[in-house]
Order: C-alpha cells, then sequence, then structure tokens
C-alpha cells in the first residue's frame, strides 16, 4: 500500500512502551488458545479452557514493555495513515447519506490493557469496544495470523483488520450493534451465533467498501493480502486448524468463504446499501 508521506491521524494513542497490565509471558500456542476462547466462547471455551489452565499454570508475568524499536516507530505511522484513511472515506459516506461521523480512537498496546468494556491481553486479537469508541490492537497478532493461520502477511491484512475493527465502530453509530444485541435476547445459542456471524460480515463488507474508495494508494497483490486474512480468520479455517473438526452452531464471525465473499462484495461495489447481511447471509 502507497502510505509514506501521507496524512496521518491525530487518534492513535500508542501505549506499546507504556508499561500497564500483565503480559502473559509464552505466547505461541497460550496466545492462540486464549484467541478461540474469547472469540467462540460456548462449546469451544469449554474444550479449551482446561487445556489453557494447565499450559498456563505457574508461568511468570512481566509488567515491562521493551522500547520501540524503528521498525515498532514505522509501523506506529503505518497505523496513523490507515486510520486517517478511514476518517476521510466514512466522514464523506457518512455526510453523503445525511449522517455525521464520529472518529474512532484507536490504541495500540503490547500484552494487556484496560479499556471501557474491561480488561483484555493481547492474545483476544484487535477487536471494537463500543463503551469507549476505540480499536484495540496489539501489532504483534499479525505475526501469529501468518505464522499460526497461514495467512500471507504483508502490509494490507493490517489495513483489512483495521478497516474490519472501524467496521464495527459505524454499526455503532448506525445503531446496527445496538439492536443486534436485542435481537440476540431471548434466542438460542446458535441463534444468537447467527446474529453475530450477520454484524461480523457486515463489518467485512464495510472493510471491503473502504478498500473500494482507497484504490488510489494500493499495491498490486494488497486485495489478495486482505483475502488472505479474511480467510485465515473464518471460523471454520480456525476450528478446523485447532480441534480438528468444526462445530457450524458455534460459529460467531462466519466461515472463510462468508468473510471473503462480503469483503469482495464490499471492495466491488462501493455501495453501503448492499451490505445487509442479516437479511442475505450467503
Amino acid at each position: 500500500m502507497k502510505w509514506l508521506g501521507r496524512r496521518e491521524s491525530d487518534n492513535v494513542e500508542d501505549r506499546r512502551s507504556v508499561p500497564g497490565g500483565k503480559a502473559i509471558v509464552g505466547g505461541g500456542i497460550i496466545g492462540i488458545i486464549i484467541l478461540l476462547v474469547n472469540v467462540f466462547g460456548g462449546e469451544n471455551a469449554r474444550l479449551i479452557t482446561p487445556i489453557l489452565e494447565q499450559l498456563q499454570g505457574g508461568q511468570p508475568q512481566t509488567e515491562n514493555a521493551p522500547p520501540l524499536s524503528a521498525e515498532d516507530e514505522k509501523m506506529g505511522r503505518f497505523v496513523k495513515v490507515l486510520l486517517a484513511d478511514n476518517e476521510d472515506i466514512w466522514g464523506k459516506l457518512f455526510a453523503e447519506n445525511g449522517m455525521s461521523y464520529q472518529n474512532p480512537k484507536l490504541v495500540l498496546f503490547r500484552g494487556a490493557v484496560q479499556t471501557a468494556c474491561g480488561g483484555a491481553s493481547s492474545a483476544s486479537g484487535p477487536f471494537y469496544c463500543p463503551g469507549d469508541q476505540k480499536v484495540y490492537m496489539d501489532l504483534d497478532f499479525f505475526e501469529e495470523l501468518k505464522t499460526k493461520f497461514g495467512a500471507k502477511g504483508g502490509d494490507f491484512a493490517v489495513a483489512y483488520v483495521i478497516a474490519h475493527e472501524i467496521g464495527h465502530h459505524v454499526q455503532t453509530l448506525m445503531g446496527t450493534s445496538a439492536k443486534m444485541r436485542e435481537a440476540q435476547e431471548g434466542k438460542s445459542e446458535a441463534e444468537a451465533n447467527k446474529l453475530s456471524v450477520a454484524l461480523e460480515l457486515q463489518a467485512d463488507f464495510y472493510a471491503g467498501v473502504w478498500a473500494h474508495y482507497n484504490k488510489e494508494h494500493l499495491d498490486a497483490g494488497d486485495i489478495e493480502e486482505a483475502l488472505s486474512a479474511a480467510h485465515a480468520v473464518g471460523d471454520d479455517a480456525i476450528q478446523s486448524k485447532m480441534q480438528g473438526h468444526v462445530v457450524p452452531d458455534s460459529f460467531t464471525h462466519g466461515t472463510s468463504e462468508q468473510r471473503m465473499y462480503w469483503f469482495k462484495k464490499g471492495f466491488n461495489s462501493g455501495d453501503i446499501r448492499q451490505g445487509n447481511t442479516f437479511d442475505e447471509i450467503r
């Protein structure tokens, strides 16, 4: 992606060199297990939690964050450009549709972080907290995405994930997230999960819409990097890799095929009106 020398957002909070929360030492498979517990819950949580407790037992913890390297500084600037692009594009789209866009914050951290939604570790993966309207991200996640889940990596994998999380902010501003949570009340776990899948796929669609309006800054292969990341974090791909079988009723984010389909639909159309995943889950 072409990003050097472009506008950087002022809405990034870089906490990577600030001591705070306790970071789990060990990472690797433990990090992946925590990610699955946080993301999937339900049956996967019941299967994985005993393993997690056994692996974590007695491990040391640290509160010290290493200083930022030159590469860390570069990635921080890259993230600021990505957030600026999201601000510009969503601000314009909201205005065109008679709405007012409120810029979210993006927090870079290492190890662990406290949010309005509670505490979280880096193993939770990037996430959006509607309570404070902030995206939280430990950039080490992208190395895990590549080495553990088989994604191609590359800078546009980062761009896709940030755009997906900003998609959740868009849903918060539009009231979609609140309506989804209301609709989940009284539903079975499987039915509630289907609504969660629809919400996540819509965030993928919005990520594609963002990429559509950012074409002038894309390099060859960028969209393939985004699709590779989307494939890697499909519920079926993760469950198959981690437990050897899939449990469709426990899906909360959508299959690899669904995630790629909705990202591509957003990218090809650029039309936010075509993202009603709740009525049109493929």
